[in-house]
């Protein structure tokens, strides 16, 4: 079987919107704000309002790369954290892109790995390109469930 161009273009622009997201994950998990950065576009937006709403508590909207950095880099800065991402579904129109996706997000204080958060998120992406690469615009977090001690969220 032979590809068409547009199928390679597409399959090429599938893999490279996944890595978007996976940028974005390894980023918080390596501590690496720099690999993080590079999967956000300068004004992206970050929603993760429907899954602290489930969880109990509030987190804001967040505006603009470097805040999304900086937000995540300090709200996350006592724990060590794993991120899975699987099930992406991906629709392309041009040079936008939406993706659905799941993330399995497990959270542990980092001086005390016996306590644990576990949370099973679906992520509402939205990318677009960005020269070479493609980079999120906005991203909209819901948890579909979550399991262990809240508490490790919040540092204590």
């Amino acid at each position: 079987m032979t590809l068409s161009t547009t199928q390679t273009e597409a399959t090429a622009d599938k893999l490279a919107i996944a890595d978007a997201l996976n940028r974005f994950a390894a980023g918080i998990d390596l501590r690496d704000a720099q690999l993080l950065a590079s999967s956000l576009a300068e004004t992206a937006v970050s929603d993760f309002r429907p899954a602290a709403a489930k969880a109990g508590f509030e987190y804001p909207v967040i505006e603009g790369r470097d805040n999304i950095v900086a937000a995540l880099s300090t709200s996350l800065s006592s724990l060590d954290t794993t991120h899975s991402v699987s099930n992406q579904r991906i629709t392309i129109d041009g040079d936008v892109a939406r993706m659905d996706a799941l993330v399995e997000a497990q959270h542990v204080p980092r001086n005390d790995h016996t306590r644990h958060y576990l949370m099973k998120n679906r992520y509402d992406v939205e990318l677009a390109r960005s020269g070479d690469v493609w980079v999120i615009t906005r991203n909209t977090v819901d948890n579909v469930w979550r399991s262990g001690d809240i508490a490790v969220l919040s540092g204590i």
